[in-house]
């Protein structure tokens, strides 16, 4: 079984700032204001991550009053969770295989 790893969702996870800001978001749902009170970065900073992971599809907005509040998606992070699995017993099952150099 050939396995494929959704890339560009990892490009988009492969960010520290953007991976701190979905393990904060994995305990709890938080507007702009506590991410920015929690990573240190600045507001305008973290909103073009909050909409890279938005359009990527990790985190999902809630609009509060005057706040916005972002969560995670958790079958997207269990997706890709998933693909790696997979990927994890394709190895499993072809670590007897060998290809012979020519």
């Amino acid at each position: 079984m050939m396995t494929s790893v959704d890339t560009d969702l990892i490009r988009v996870l492969a960010d520290p700032l953007r991976l701190r800001i979905v393990t904060l978001l994995a305990r709890e749902t938080l507007c702009t204001t506590h991410l920015v009170e929690e990573t240190g970065a600045r507001q305008t900073n973290l909103s073009n991550h909050l909409r890279v992971l938005r359009e990527a599809g990790v985190v999902e907005t809630e609009p509060c009053g005057r706040y916005t509040y972002y969560k995670l998606r958790p079958d997207v992070i269990a997706s890709l969770a998933g693909q790696f699995a997979d990927l994890a017993e394709s190895a499993r099952t072809a670590a007897g295989n060998k290809r012979s150099c020519p």
